[in-house]
Formats: structure tokens, C-alpha cells, sequence
């Protein structure tokens, strides 16, 4: 039984240790305008949008999404299981867009989803260099 109890009892110590890893990594490493390929599928497209992420203050993160002027709303970051993954909502007056993302290999890969246009896009974001 004492065995037993240890098991379990160290089984429930491998989450912390784990997220004391995942902190190690730089949120900072997302602050900068990303460019976003909206149609990643489809070469023949030129279909791109922007982030510019400005700030990232503890699990939170300000800027723009889309185009210029589109403000980042509730925007959320974590590092769960060593990955950065970050959550915002955005809207124009064409409607209010939910968009989560993750970063890996220096690539921004995300989902953006509109239900009052009724789609959801796929898409992959690089870092703009010296802008």
C-alpha cells in the first residue's frame, strides 16, 4: 500500500515540473509584426493580413490583428507543455473574429473564426525583418 501511495503521490508531482520547464521560454520572442499568409493551402493566392503585436505584460499581449487600426481585444498567452500558444479576439464593422495561434520553428500557425461571416480560416504568419 505504501508503494501504491508513493506512486501515485510522485504521479501527481510530474505536472509541476513540467510547467517549471515551460516558463523557461520567451514570450517576447512574438512582439513584432508578423505577416499573415490567410489561404496557406493555395500558392496561387495572395490573400495576407497582419499582427503587430506591441506588449506583453504577464499572461497578456496588446496590438493590432488584421489590418491597421484592429485593435487586439482580450488578448491571452501561455506555455503549456513547452509551446507558446495565444488566444485574441478582434472585430471591424464586418464583425468580431476569434483567432488562436501557436508559435513553432519561428512560425505563427493559426486558426481565425467568424460566425457572423461563417467561416473559419487557416493560417501560418512569418516575422517581418527590420520594419
Amino acid at each position: 500500500m505504501k508503494i501504491i501511495n508513493a506512486l501515485l503521490l510522485g504521479f501527481l508531482f510530474i505536472p509541476i515540473g513540467m510547467r517549471a520547464q515551460a516558463t523557461d521560454l520567451d514570450l517576447t520572442v512574438l512582439v513584432g509584426k508578423w505577416k499573415l499568409d490567410m489561404s496557406p493551402q493555395d500558392k496561387t493566392d495572395e490573400n495576407f493580413a497582419l499582427m503587430d503585436i506591441t506588449r506583453i505584460e504577464g499572461n497578456t499581449f496588446k496590438g493590432e490583428f488584421y489590418r491597421e487600426g484592429v485593435k487586439i481585444k482580450e488578448g491571452r498567452i501561455t506555455n503549456a507543455q513547452g509551446i507558446i500558444y495565444a488566444a485574441l479576439i478582434s472585430g471591424d464593422n464586418s464583425g468580431t473574429y476569434n483567432t488562436s495561434f501557436h508559435f513553432k520553428d519561428g512560425v505563427l500557425h493559426g486558426t481565425t473564426h467568424s460566425l457572423d461571416k461563417d467561416f473559419l480560416a487557416v493560417w501560418k504568419a512569418t516575422k517581418k525583418i527590420n520594419e
